[in-house]
């Protein structure tokens, strides 16, 4: 960490209580300073030299029969930013005590220093200029820095953090956007992983090595970070995305489970806000967190619609476990949602599979009803799939967990299925599972025989592996995948 260190005379300030504070001199009194319950006693000349408002407030202070009491001046400036502490760093400058500036103390002490009105005014170089040339020099040239002083504004409410505020963004930004070649400041991102291994100078530092750096602000803070790096337009969307997902992670217990804590929703809604407009530049399995913890926090209806429909648009992306938190209302919106942006078949192919796969772990629940399950069945039947033995799997296990249905129902689930589109081994497994209606059983079997005969005769059907299936086995339901 940098640091300046001001002034020469050793420290001489001593305490009585907790709140009073004196200058060890032989000299009196001659000015009580009040900032909230602490009182410093101190000296006139040190402070009226530098400090253009503390000349204001002593010469109004008292009217002219007080003067000549020669009665100690009393001040109260309670409303001083950074408070007693800034307020002391202040004093030791005027006093030419030694004082150490570093990025934690040094915005409330430049902000008391204005607040003092410690420039040019009334002495050349005064604290003002001095802590100026620190964070232009030094501070604003140091990444560690810029970040520690970006969090420590966040506890000072004061106009004079305005100016400041937008150099530390501005430094932040420029140091996340220069050429990863050009990095040489220390950074966090999987520094104990890059310990222990030899990578290539061209790969030294990976183009998010910033990401993890930026995890400890508030999320206001972090807000205004992201936006001033996305303004530059020299960083990837999807090293924003990324960003956005570690933060996600850092800060919200749970988020990586699915399983999110009772946070402020509006880091959630600020989280959705900053996501980057293109397709990809963050992780459907991202997307599916986020809309969960929406759902939970009861986040703005905005936010949910904009994450619903980022989620469809790369909804071939998704796998199972990404919306198995999801109720199969939710899900038939997504899908919908799909079905609106004219998808192209490799996409619907991917869906097709992915609702197949969603389905057989839904039906697991005995009370999921036939309707639910056969509107969102039925919204992919036009699908092309290359296989239905996933469909025939979930409805195997729907069959399964609701044996009361009746034999129209069975029926209807089962006319869901192509047989001819079932593999060698779904139909072994078909032909003896009692759940089944006797007729699709005669289908299965019947198609199995036309693909036995087209096989001996023309020999185009591969070899395959199976394993007899004992229709009360979980072995199906869990351990299959086709």
């Amino acid at each position: 960490m940098k640091f300046m260190k001001l002034g020469t005379k050793p420290d001489s300030f001593q305490s009585k209580g907790d709140n009073v504070r004196y200058v060890g001199t032989e000299l009196e009194t001659e000015i009580i300073v009040i900032i909230g319950n602490v009182k410093f006693y101190l000296h006139k000349f040190p402070l009226l030299s530098k400090s253009g408002l503390i000349q204001k407030l002593i010469a109004t202070s008292k009217n002219e029969e007080e003067k000549k009491k020669n009665q100690i001046d009393e001040i109260d400036i309670s409303e001083i930013p950074g408070g007693s502490v800034a307020f002391e760093i202040c004093v030791k400058f005027c006093y030419g005590i030694m004082v150490t500036l570093n990025a934690y103390n040094v915005v409330a002490a430049r902000c008391a220093a204005e607040f003092l009105e410690m420039n040019e005014t009334f002495e050349k170089s005064n604290l003002v200029y001095k802590i100026d040339v620190f964070l232009n020099s030094t501070i604003f040239r140091s990444w560690k820095d810029s970040i520690i002083v970006l969090q420590t504004t966040r506890d000072l409410c004061t106009n004079y953090l305005e100016g400041l505020v937008k150099r530390c963004l501005d430094s932040i930004a420029s140091t996340a956007s220069i050429d990863t070649s050009k990095v040489k400041c220390s950074y966090s991102y999987n520094r104990k992983k890059n310990l222990e291994k030899v990578r290539k100078p061209e790969e030294a530092v990976p183009r998010d090595w910033w990401v993890q750096d930026l995890c400890g602000l508030h999320i206001d803070l972090y807000k205004q970070a992201i936006e001033a790096i996305k303004t530059r337009g020299k960083v990837p969307n999807n090293v924003i995305g990324e960003a956005l997902h570690a933060y996600a992670r850092r800060k919200i217990a749970g988020f990586s489970k699915g399983s999110v804590q009772i946070i402020d929703r509006s880091l959630i809604d600020t989280i959705i806000e900053l996501i980057p407009d293109d397709k990809g530049s963050v992780s459907c399995s991202f997307l599916t967190k986020l809309l969960h913890a929406s759902i939970f926090l009861g986040c703005e209806e905005t936010s949910k619609e904009r994450l619903k429909k980022r989620i469809s648009e790369q909804l071939e992306e998704t796998i199972v476990s990404d919306i198995l938190m999801f109720d199969l209302d939710m899900v038939q919106s997504l899908v919908n949602d799909f079905i609106n942006q004219d998808p192209k078949t490799h996409s619907k192919v991917s869906v097709s599979k992915l609702i197949d796969g969603y389905l057989a772990e839904k039906s697991r629940d005995p009370n999921l009803p036939l309707q639910n399950f056969l509107s969102l069945a039925e919204t992919l039947s036009s699908f092309p799939r290359q296989s239905h033995d996933g469909l025939y799997r979930a409805i195997d296990m729907f069959l399964k967990e609701h044996s009361g249905i009746s034999k129209n129902e069975k029926k209807r689930i089962c006319g869901l299925l192509d047989c001819r589109k079932l593999s060698a081994e779904a139909c072994e497994h078909a032909v003896q599972n009692e759940r089944l209606p006797m007729r699709v059983i005669v289908q299965v079997l019947f198609f199995e025989q036309i693909r036995a005969n087209g096989s001996s005769t023309e020999n185009s059907t591969p070899e395959l592996t199976t394993t007899t299936l004992n229709t009360e086995d979980d072995e199906w339901e869990h351990e299959k995948e086709f």
